[in-house]
């Protein structure tokens, strides 16, 4: 499944705001000093549908990433959690002093006191939301992995009501002695069952169901806000009925509580405009924040004198509250964005390079195959756009002492870089440039027979790989020729290091394909083994690339040549045999250099054959195709992402500049990033879809991004 990665959902994140504000009004009492009852509705029922949102929101969101690229789908999970736990520390070390002052651990601290606070009740008690997050995704994830999506329903489901009895339905319960003695055991390890267990699950599943229904014909308003109404009116009299009734332990969870998140959410849902990630962070902060805001607004109530307005009258209290946590939660939010905005030393456009991730990626490689196969690393044009000497130092650090270049100017730079180790030239080397092999110790391809007398001729001894031409048709001699394959190992000024070839359509996984792949196996091998039945020695073999490392990874020679999987990536996005936890080494970004207001039906760039719309705000960036941006982009749907959100291509790509629209995402302004290629907040635009929206593969795309877009590395 693929879902439209560019899709805005302002409905779902201005939403998250008032949920929110509905956790506030849930610790505040905001009608209180007017009706009890009327404040019991709002904070006991209504706003009831807060954190359930948050879950769902989270959850359809999550999925959807998952679904789309699904051979990364750990790492895409595992990506999401580490963010919630950084938010999730954090918070933590905001409230250990309020902690303290309350006296939450006067009680002493105990090891399972710990764990249990930091697994399920949260350390402070609006905290359980991010431990609650992170289990309950996990739990979906895995229910998800082995079954279908209405099963996981069920599963979830029943949780849920497992938690129900332990939640609003307690009164059911609590007089089955049996059933009784389980829930306390239960409330011995964790305060409540609004947790990550019993509570999330279910929510996180509708998010994925959301998430796989995504494109389907949706009702029209008029229907959502008929079973909206329907389901908060059934809510509201579970809720009194449960009141009346004094079944609650709690009052987190109610049967109703299920569908009318599931009907709200799927109505919000067709809302589309300004919002993403800058809405979602603002609402983020405002969750958390809010507590600070209760302390300080009590402190300044009781310093100032203002008692009876600031404290004692419910709705201003609340009201102040909100005031002063949406201006905490906008100015922290603005200061990040203008933190990650400033960056002097990025002027125009760059390349992010992630070493880490490099060698990450190598591990990953050496991992699938045998512990005797080496590495040769293929760091041809320029790394393929990552920088062929940090990339080479890199890898030489993590043990790797072989590397391939296209030429010979390559593997000359490599050297007086101080580049230790072989270096084969795969492609072919000027008569006038033999010399230069000699010099710089340079391992040479022979990719003819004839060309090995050339190199055997210039009378001085060169180490050379030879070259085996099984159906790829390019370099070398072919298989068939034995004989003359063989007078390339009686040249007596060559020294043969090595004997390889390459696999044509390694890349594909069709029948056809697989047995032409075969076939060019077996053809090799035959021949090696004619070849060293007349006792010549072949050297090292190798055959494998990036893809016939995943597709092949049974056939074992004496070393591999990974290219574009080292980078992170594959070609294209068809399947693979081995699946590995590859992570993409380059990201593309450049700067927003002017945003201006343009009217209705005026033309974008070039050729006056892209017309806004509407009033719109359109932004230029400072990238184009003398950079490596295919113009064709500009005719495919291409996007780039900014503040999190796709900001669509207008109008034609220039040499040097690309416009978007951002009428849509909020506070865009000069300076700004634009992501090209990588991941900007929970959106990414990876090569591998940046290069199928141009009609290309990912190897070309790194390789042509033009030399005045620098690199950064880290």
């Amino acid at each position: 499944m693929t879902v439209n990665t560019s899709k805005n959902y302002s409905g779902l994140d201005y939403f998250k705001v008032i949920a929110a504000i509905f956790v506030i009004a849930i610790h505040t009492g905001p009608l209180m000093s007017y009706s009890e009852f009327a404040d019991f509705l709002l904070t006991s029922i209504v706003a009831r549908l807060a954190v359930p949102f948050f879950f769902m929101v989270s959850g359809f969101l999550l999925f959807r990433k998952l679904h789309n690229k699904p051979d990364q789908a750990m790492k895409a999970l595992n990506t999401y959690i580490s963010k919630i736990l950084q938010i999730y520390i954090i918070s933590i070390l905001i409230y250990i002093p309020v902690n303290l002052y309350a006296g939450h651990y006067a009680d002493g601290i105990s090891v399972s006191v710990i764990l249990s606070d930091i697994v399920f009740n949260g350390t402070f008690y609006h905290l359980w939301y991010l431990p609650a997050l992170i289990l309950g995704v996990y739990v979906v994830y895995v229910l998800s992995r082995k079954l279908s999506i209405y099963v996981v329903l069920i599963v979830t489901g029943l949780l849920y009501l497992i938690g129900l009895f332990g939640d609003s339905y307690y009164g059911l319960i609590e007089d089955i002695a049996v059933i009784n003695s389980l829930y306390s055991w239960m409330f011995s390890i964790f305060d409540y069952t609004r947790n990550g267990l019993f509570y999330a699950p279910i929510f996180v599943a509708l998010g994925l169901l959301a998430a796989s229904r995504e494109g389907r014909q949706p009702r029209s308003h008029a229907g959502y806000a008929f079973f909206s109404m329907i389901a908060i009116i059934m809510l509201l009299f579970e809720g009194i009925i449960v009141s009346s009734f004094e079944l609650s332990r709690h009052d987190s969870m109610y049967v109703f509580l299920v569908p009318a998140i599931y009907v709200i959410f799927r109505w919000l849902l067709r809302y589309e405009g300004t919002g993403g990630l800058y809405v979602r962070h603002v609402s983020l902060w405002i969750y958390i924040l809010h507590p600070l805001a209760i302390v300080l607004v009590r402190g300044l109530g009781e310093l100032s004198g203002l008692q009876s307005i600031l404290i004692e009258n419910s709705l201003i209290h609340f009201a102040t509250v909100v005031l002063v946590t949406i201006a905490a939660a906008l100015i922290i939010v603005r200061v990040w964005y203008m933190r990650k905005s400033t960056s002097p030393q990025r002027n125009r456009a760059w390349r992010d390079i992630n070493l880490t991730h490099l060698a990450h990626n190598l591990v990953e490689l050496k991992r699938v195959v045998s512990a005797d196969c080496v590495i040769m690393a293929v760091v041809k044009a320029v790394a393929y756009g990552h920088g062929s000497i940090e990339v080479a130092k890199t890898l030489s650090g993590a043990g790797v002492r072989y590397f391939a270049v296209a030429e010979i100017g390559e593997g000359i730079m490599l050297r007086k870089s101080g580049v230790k180790g072989d270096i084969l030239v795969i492609g072919e080397t000027c008569e006038s440039r033999f010399g230069e092999l000699v010099k710089y110790s340079l391992l040479q391809t022979v990719i003819s027979a004839e060309y090995g007398e050339c190199l055997n001729a210039f009378g001085r001894r060169i180490g050379v790989h030879v070259k085996i031409d099984t159906g790829m048709n390019r370099l070398g001699t072919c298989y068939e020729n034995k004989e003359r394959v063989m007078s390339i190992y009686r040249c007596k000024n060559l020294h043969v290091v090595g004997t390889y070839s390459h696999l044509a359509v390694a890349d594909s996984l069709e029948a056809a394909d697989i047995d032409y792949t075969r076939e060019q196996i077996r053809r090799f091998n035959t021949l090696i083994e004619e070849l060293k039945a007349e006792g010549i020695n072949p050297g090292i073999l190798h055959i494998q690339s990036s893809y016939g490392i995943m597709n092949y990874s049974k056939h074992n020679y004496g070393m591999v040549r990974p290219g574009i999987a080292l980078y992170g990536l594959l070609s294209h996005s068809g399947e693979v045999k081995t699946k590995l936890d590859l992570r993409p080494v380059l990201s593309l970004r450049a700067r927003v250099v002017l945003v201006k207001k343009v009217c209705g039906h005026k033309p974008i760039g070039y050729g006056h054959d892209c017309l806004t719309t509407h009033d719109s705000k359109i932004a230029t960036i400072s990238i184009g195709y003398a950079d490596g941006i295919p113009r064709a982009l500009s005719d495919n749907g291409g996007y780039v992402l900014i503040r999190g959100q796709a900001a669509k291509i207008m109008g034609k790509i220039c040499m040097d500049h690309i416009m978007v629209d951002v009428t849509h995402i909020d506070h865009v302004e000069r300076g700004e990033v634009a992501t090209i290629i990588g991941q900007d907040g929970e959106a990414e635009i990876s090569a591998e879809q940046f290069a199928e929206q141009c009609g290309t593969i990912t190897n070309e795309i790194l390789s042509r991004i033009g030399s005045r877009v620098e690199r950064v590395y880290g």
